[in-house]
């Protein structure tokens, strides 16, 4: 198989793939979660077994439960995380970081977005992820974000997560 920006044609040397364009980053919504945090926790292992970065932005009041469900997961399936306020040390060997505000440093990160609002830059990320509950009132903030990055020509992925095979 190709190295994942290059592929060799029969008959061709080496080609470089078209890379995506700067500052634009894939917008994922995850539809249906039926319990915010448990779908985040199961979405910060899958990401963390493929050694992907993560910042996880959520509000104030959630940021400690999302912490201690993240501590509290079943054996054999602790997730490594720091709080954006942790020691220096801890956050440069932590993968998956939770904060209620953006880090200055997005471009190292997948956003997973637990707020109702949208990020402010949201070019600064090379991905981001919305997690979307079946309350009516995660939903509408959801579509208006999901407005909002049309409006920016960014082009939205829906995963409807009833849909979906189980992990």
């Amino acid at each position: 198989m190709c190295p994942p920006r290059l592929c060799l044609r029969p008959g061709q040397t080496l080609v470089a793939q078209p890379r995506p364009e700067a500052g634009v980053p894939e917008v994922a919504f995850h539809f249906n979660a039926p319990d915010r945090l448990a779908y985040a926790c199961r979405l910060l292992r899958k990401a963390y077994l493929r050694k992907a970065r993560l910042f996880v932005w959520t509000a104030d009041s959630d940021l400690a439960k999302l912490d201690a469900a993240l501590w509290t997961m079943g054996a054999g399936e602790f997730v490594p995380h720091c709080r954006v306020d942790d020691a220096d040390l801890l956050r440069s060997r932590s993968p998956i970081h939770l904060g209620s505000a953006l880090p200055d440093d997005r471009g190292a990160f997948i956003l997973v977005n637990l707020r109702h609002d949208m990020p402010d830059d949201p070019g600064a990320f090379s991905r981001i992820i919305e997690v979307v509950t079946l309350d009516e009132a995660d939903r509408a903030p959801a579509r208006e974000r999901w407005r909002q990055y049309k409006a920016l020509g960014l082009e939205p992925q829906r995963h409807d997560l009833q849909l979906a095979p189980a992990d």
